[in-house]
C-alpha cells in the first residue's frame, strides 16, 4: 500500500502523499466512503444468500414456481436495494474524496460519480420490478384458475424480460463507474493503485454480465463473471477499508 505522511490543515482533515507534492486526500471522507462501500457489499452479500435461487433462473415455470413460495422475496430484493445504494454511494463519496479539482481528470471523476448516483436509481427500479411486481404476477399465476395460467404464465414472462433489461444496463452502467473510478485512482495516486485496478478489473465484469443478461438472460454463461466480480469486489473493498482507517491510526502516531 502507498505510504502516507499525515497532515492539519485547519478544519480541514486530509492527508498527503508522499511525493504527490501538494495533492491531498480527504481521511475523514474517505473512511465514510470505504465504511460505505464495504457495508455496502456486505449487505449484498449477506441478502443474496437468502434469495429463491434453488432452480435455473432461466427455467421460467421453475423458478415462478419457487418465487410464489417464498415469503421473503420482498425483504430480500430490499437489502440487495440498500447494499448496492450503499455501494454506490460510497462510490460517490470515494470520488470527492480524492480532491480532484481541475482540468480533465476532475471532469471524469464527475462523469464517475454521475454514472454511480444514476445507477442507484437504475437499481431502485430494477428491484421494483424484480422484488414486487414479479412476486405478485408469479403469485397470481400460481394461484390462478387452471384457464387463466397462461395469460398470467405470460404475464410474470414479460416482466422478466423487462428485469433482463434493466439488470443488463445496470451492469453497463455500474461498470462503467467503477472502471472511470478506477482510472482516477490510478491517476491521482492518493490511494494504492492496486485498489484502482483491482476496481477496474470488478467493473469489466459487470459490463461482461451486463452482455450475457441482455444477451441470453441468466444463463450459465454468467456464473464465471459474477464469480470473478464478487472476488475482486471483496478484494478491493477490504483493502480500501483497511488503508482508509490505517490513515486516521497514522494521523494519531
Amino acid at each position: 500500500m502507498d505510504d502516507v505522511q499525515a497532515g492539519d490543515s485547519g478544519t480541514t482533515r486530509s492527508v498527503s502523499l508522499e511525493g504527490s507534492g501538494s495533492r491531498t486526500v480527504d481521511s475523514v471522507t474517505l473512511r465514510i466512503a470505504a465504511t460505505m462501500i464495504f457495508g455496502g457489499v456486505m449487505i449484498s452479500l449477506v441478502a443474496g444468500l437468502f434469495h429463491a435461487d434453488a432452480a435455473s433462473a432461466n427455467d421460467h415455470v421453475a423458478s415462478f414456481t419457487e418465487y410464489a413460495r417464498s415469503d421473503i422475496w420482498t425483504g430480500v430484493h430490499l437489502g440487495q436495494f440498500i447494499g448496492m445504494a450503499l455501494f454506490a454511494g460510497g462510490m460517490i463519496a470515494l470520488l470527492a474524496a480524492l480532491n480532484v479539482q481541475q482540468g480533465a481528470l476532475a471532469l471524469t471523476a464527475r462523469f464517475g460519480a454521475l454514472a454511480a448516483a444514476v445507477s442507484i436509481a437504475l437499481y431502485g427500479a430494477l428491484q421494483a420490478v424484480d422484488g414486487v411486481a414479479l412476486k405478485h404476477a408469479v403469485d397470481a399465476w400460481a394461484s390462478a384458475a387452471e384457464p387463466e395460467k397462461a395469460m398470467r404464465f405470460a404475464s410474470a414472462e414479460g416482466i422478466r424480460w423487462l428485469e433482463w433489461g434493466m439488470r443488463s444496463y445496470h451492469g453497463f452502467l455500474f461498470g462503467s463507474a467503477l472502471i472511470i473510478s478506477g482510472v482516477v485512482i490510478l491517476a491521482t495516486r492518493r490511494i494504492s493503485r492496486t485498489i484502482g485496478i483491482l476496481m477496474g478489473l470488478s467493473g469489466v465484469a459487470y459490463l461482461v454480465q451486463g452482455w450475457i443478461i441482455g444477451a441470453e438472460g441468466f444463463a450459465a454463461a454468467n456464473t464465471v463473471p459474477t464469480l470473478f466480480g464478487i472476488i475482486l469486489t471483496v478484494v478491493w473493498t477490504v483493502w480500501l477499508l483497511i488503508s482508509a482507517w490505517r490513515l486516521r491510526a497514522d494521523r494519531r502516531g
